[in-house]
Formats: C-alpha cells, sequence, structure tokens
C-alpha cells in the first residue's frame, strides 16, 4: 500500500497545487510510483480523460509531473460553479446536478465512501500518494464533516505540510493561527510548515523562521522562492489575467469572460515569443489586436449578454468587420452564432440572439458532451487557410448542441489512426472561425499555423516563426520546478515524513 504526504494551505493561492507538482517530479526522478490527489476541487478549467470523464485541470497538471495518465481516482469529486451560491457537482467524471452550496454541504458527507474507494485504488498501484488539500483547515465554518483538509487526511492517516504565502504579507500569523485553530489531534498531523513564494534575502527572515518553529513546535522545511515557472494554476487565482501584452509581433487579445472556463487553451500561444497575449475584460482595454480569441464559459448566455451590456460585443463585431481574426472556442463559438436556445433551463432558460458571425443555432440540452478527439482541418479558406490538413488532438466538454446552417464545417473528425469517422465540428465564415475542441493550439502544426497567419495577414515576415514543442516546454518547466524545490526544501527531512507518516515525532 501507498504511503502518503499532504500538502495544505493557510489559505487559498498560497501554491498549494504547484507544490504538489513539485513534489510528483522530485517523486518521480527518484525512481518511485507517484501520483496526485484531490478530493474535491473547485475549478472551471475541467479535462475528459481517455474514459469521456471529466476532472479537475490542476491533478491532470499533477499527473503529468508525475509522468503518468490522468485518472479521475485522482479528483473523484469536480465542482464547477454555475452562481456564486450554486455549482455543478461532478462525481468520479460523471455530472449529478447543480446544486446550491448550502445542499452539497449537507449532502458532502454522502460522497466519502466514493472518495476513499478512489484514494484506495491509487494506493493499490502507486508508492506514493501527494494529496492537496482546499482552502484553509482552519475555515470554522466548514470543518463539519471535512472530506478535503483535516478530515481526509485523518481518514487516509495522512502526515501533513502546511505551506503559507509570504508574497501576501502576514505569513508567520497564517502559520501561526492556522495551527492554534486547528484541534490537538489535528496538530500532531502537522510535520512541518512551509513559507513559499519569498522575494528577498533569506537571511533577514531567520529570525522569523526561529521564533516560528518555537512558537508552533513544528520545523520550518523549506523557504520556496517566488518561482516565474509557466505551470498551469488554479483557474480562480491565476495571475496570467493581469498580464499587459508583451513585445511580441502581434497582438492577441483573449476576452476574460466573467464565468471563464478552460483559459488553458490558450497557454501555447502565451509563450510564444511572436505573439503578445493578454486578456481583457473592458472595452476600454480592447485596443487594436491584431486577432480575438474568445474561450469557453460556464454560462455562455449571460457571458455574452455581459459583453452586449459593457460594449465588448461590439468592439468584437468591428474587428471582425475590418477582416480581422476571430476564433472562438466552445463557449466562444456558440456566441458567434446566430441564435442560443435554451428550452431546458440548463442556463437561464429562453433564447438570445448571437453574435451572428458564424452561420450556426446553438440548443442547450441537459446532457453533456464529453469526449476525447483526434482530427485535422478541412479544406479551410480565409486567413487561416494553412491550417487545411493540420492535425490536432483534444477534447469536447459543452452541454450544447450545435446545427451548421450553411457553409462548411472547419474540422474533421478522425480515430486515432487518422481514420476518418464522417463527424465533423465547427465552421469557419470569412475570417471568423469556431469549434468545441479544447486543446486545440497544444498541436504544434495548429499553434504555428495559426502564428504564421496572423503575421502573414499584419505583413510580418513569417520566416521568423520557429516551431515549438508544447509538451516538451511543458516538461522542462516540471523539471525546473522539480530544482527549485530540491534546492530550497529539505528533502531528506520530507522524505523521512513520508516513510514514517504519523510515527515522526511532530515537535523540535
Amino acid at each position: 500500500m501507498a504511503k502518503s504526504i499532504m500538502i495544505q494551505g493557510t489559505m487559498s493561492n498560497v501554491g498549494k497545487s504547484i507544490l504538489v507538482g513539485g513534489l510528483c517530479r522530485i517523486l518521480r526522478q527518484d525512481g518511485l510510483r507517484v501520483a496526485p490527489f484531490k478530493s474535491q476541487n473547485m475549478a472551471l478549467n475541467s479535462f475528459i480523460t481517455t474514459e469521456g470523464l471529466e476532472m479537475g485541470r490542476a491533478q491532470v497538471m499533477q499527473a503529468e509531473a508525475a509522468g503518468i495518465q490522468p485518472s479521475v481516482d485522482m479528483n473523484p469529486i469536480l465542482l464547477k460553479p454555475t452562481t456564486d451560491t450554486g455549482s455543478q457537482v461532478i462525481v468520479r467524471g460523471e455530472v449529478t446536478r447543480t446544486m446550491s452550496a448550502s445542499e452539497y454541504f449537507r449532502k458532502k458527507k454522502e460522497y466519502i465512501p466514493m472518495i476513499l474507494e478512489a484514494y484506495h485504488r491509487l494506493e493499490e498501484q502507486y508508492d506514493v500518494i501527494v494529496i492537496e488539500g482546499a482552502g484553509s483547515p482552519a475555515e470554522i465554518n466548514l470543518k463539519q464533516n471535512d472530506i478535503v483538509n483535516m478530515g481526509l487526511a485523518d481518514m487516509v492517516d495522512a502526515p501533513v505540510l502546511l505551506a503559507g504565502d509570504i508574497d501576501r504579507g502576514g505569513v508567520f500569523a497564517q502559520i501561526v493561527g492556522t495551527i492554534e485553530l486547528l484541534e490537538e489531534h489535528e496538530r500532531m498531523r502537522v510535520k512541518g510548515t512551509i513559507i513559499n513564494k519569498f522575494r528577498g534575502d533569506k537571511g533577514i527572515l531567520k529570525p522569523g523562521l526561529t521564533m516560528l518553529e518555537e512558537r508552533t513546535g513544528i520545523p520550518v522545511c523549506g523557504v520556496v522562492p517566488y518561482l516565474h515557472l509557466d505551470i498551469d494554476e488554479e483557474d480562480s487565482l491565476t495571475e496570467r489575467f493581469e498580464r499587459k501584452g508583451g513585445s511580441g509581433l502581434a497582438d492577441i487579445v483573449v476576452i476574460r469572460l466573467p464565468r471563464i472556463s478552460n483559459f488553458t487553451d490558450f497557454a501555447p500561444l502565451e509563450h510564444r515569443k511572436e505573439l503578445s497575449v493578454r486578456y481583457v475584460s473592458s472595452a476600454g482595454d480592447f485596443g487594436n489586436p491584431d486577432a480575438v480569441l474568445i474561450p469557453g464559459s460556464k454560462n455562455t448566455m449571460e457571458d455574452l449578454l455581459w459583453m452586449r451590456q459593457n460594449g465588448l460585443e461590439g468592439k468584437i463585431l468591428r474587428h471582425a468587420s475590418s477582416g480581422k481574426l476571430v476564433f472562438g472556442i466552445c463557449g466562444g463559438y456558440q456566441m458567434l452564432g446566430e441564435e442560443i436556445l435554451d428550452p431546458e433551463q440548463v442556463e437561464k432558460g429562453g433564447s438570445i440572439q448571437g453574435m451572428g458571425l458564424l452561420p450556426i443555432c446553438t440548443v442547450f440540452q441537459g446532457e453533456k458532451t464529453r469526449s476525447r478527439i483526434h482530427g485535422c482541418f478541412g479544406d479551410t479558406q480565409g486567413i487561416l487557410s494553412g491550417l487545411s490538413g493540420s492535425h490536432l488532438e483534444g477534447y469536447e466538454i459543452h452541454m450544447g448542441r450545435t446545427t451548421l446552417r450553411k457553409g462548411n464545417p472547419l474540422l474533421k473528425i478522425q480515430e486515432e489512426l487518422h481514420e476518418e469517422t464522417g463527424k465533423v465540428d465547427g465552421t469557419w465564415q470569412g475570417n471568423v472561425y469556431g469549434c468545441y475542441i479544447h486543446g486545440i493550439f497544444d498541436s504544434a502544426e495548429v499553434s504555428d499555423g495559426l502564428v504564421r497567419a496572423v503575421l502573414k495577414a499584419k505583413g510580418v515576415d513569417t520566416d521568423q516563426v520557429m516551431t515549438m514543442d508544447y509538451n516538451r516546454y511543458k516538461e522542462n518547466q516540471y523539471d525546473l520546478l522539480a530544482d527549485a524545490l530540491r534546492e530550497n526544501l529539505d528533502m531528506n527531512y520530507i522524505y523521512e515524513v513520508i516513510e514514517k507518516g504519523m510515527k515522526m515525532p511532530c515537535s523540535l
């Protein structure tokens, strides 16, 4: 049976996901079979496994770092917020229904057997499970029937490392306060603390570390610097939305929708030196971009109305009329159509007129489409004509069914061996394109083709475009993360915690 270690945090956004990913990579490098686990994740960035099941992308990142295939056992419960007080509840990759926060709070204890079954399946396959908590274990209002922090640690008997974020200030109060609010048996589980996101001279920090150890009786097992790495973060807390562009040859705008989902679709474009990718949520920041990308949304109709009201829709329509590229994925694809109908009240009910840039109509239905996709671009015209025949892989995850009223499909869906299935996806009209396929730009053929097309339309020499292997790029980032953690964490101590578990003395 696998040994375990759990990373909990003093609050959200302390870097738990990245620390778990880095430990997974270190353990893998050291020859261990390792898997991540997070019993309950709240995120709008999700992924479809090879079995057609849905899970959070943070655990996908961690599985990649561990060198294994993602499995819903690594994230048995996924909550996808639909409103400020309600979420779609996904259990073992399947949608159950949308619940209010209070209803889920009352019901979550019922999921404990399923959570433990998923965990035990991983235990049978791996040497070590690196577990991620959620938010803080000291949230008094959430501790009853906890299934993701100390409650889970008790259920699987996991030792805990508690991480705090010094970049946001007050890290000593964070850590001491969290430990003080834990019950005695919970404090016994905390075998070490981690100061994360540090900038500056560690020498100046030493008196504080000594005080922290004296005050808590728990070793500080590392001070991790603020890392400038390109690794997927928890979607609601990402810093990429604050980027204001760069020195790229072309300016790319991604619409930052209020309920934006799967914006990781654009990660392969963000690190291209030829492009400056920025996220825009107001008409005043739109500028004069060379291309506009519209991402997925957990509430397509409400987000379209939001763009209509704040002037962004008008900006996109004028951009399209100027002959420049517009590309929509999933919810963004639906918005570009002529009409969206919601007879079953999957979102807000009724109907809404789309932007009218693509000849499609979408009807929302209760059943969610979830599938892995292999395909290629068909006979594509316009700005992206150079993508014709380019191969891609990705996944569909949406509630609507879209009908092409006229024109040509954008993509041909294939079997893994590139055999035609007769199925198609997406469409194009003039300089406007759209499809349902998440991860479409992960393909070097597609991302290279998009970069060349945008530069060519701008009159820039496309000989400057250099092919980039995105998977190799991600592997390099995981290795850099592992190097940084090895340098700044006491890995000998952490290995001792993993080996001894709760037998490890809990005080200095």
